[in-house]
């Protein structure tokens, strides 16, 4: 018998008081650069930090170009070791081809950078560019994530259909 690689997603919802639940060392934010406010993942979390993130786009240290990353301090208020923000550029015309770039430069990143587990609102689900569906789907098509300790932050619409893929997946 031929086994594939272990599943380790899981799925975790867009919900601050859930978060607050769950210690993890790192969350991830994929934001393009025309999403002001910022919505989904990276929006509760500036609402948690007092609007942080959005001050440091005010101030022009943070801008989402394609390729921006930074890693920062939770304070005491998120219950994350890190924040890891990536700038994804602007939205128009994101595809499935840029989504995968995306992620394999998400991981590479968040591998160097040594973390241990995390959590990730996938790129372009708070815009609802990619449907959770098919995000998951290429999602498990890259081992290398399948085998990661990676939480989704989902809204409830689209954990139903993650949470079917991935038990089709173990």
């Amino acid at each position: 018998m031929v086994y594939g690689p272990r599943v380790a997603l899981s799925v975790l919802p867009l919900d601050l008081a859930r978060w607050d639940e769950t210690a993890r060392d790192a969350l991830v934010l994929p934001v393009f650069k025309d999403d002001r406010p910022l919505r989904g993942a990276a929006g509760l979390a500036d609402w948690r930090l007092c609007g942080r993130l959005s001050r440091l786009i005010k101030a022009n240290r943070a801008s989402a170009d394609a390729g921006e990353t930074l890693m920062m301090p939770p304070g005491r208020r998120l219950k994350f070791g890190r924040i890891l923000w990536f700038g994804l550029g602007d939205a128009r015309g994101y595809s499935d081809h840029r989504f995968r770039d995306d992620l394999a430069w998400i991981l590479d990143v968040v591998t160097a950078a040594g973390v241990s587990d995390w959590a990730l609102q996938a790129p372009g689900r708070a815009s609802g560019l990619i449907g959770a569906r098919r995000a998951v789907e290429i999602i498990l098509e890259d081992t290398r994530l399948v085998e990661q300790p990676l939480a989704l932050l989902e809204d409830p619409a689209g954990q139903k259909d993650i949470a079917e893929l991935l038990r089709q997946a173990r």
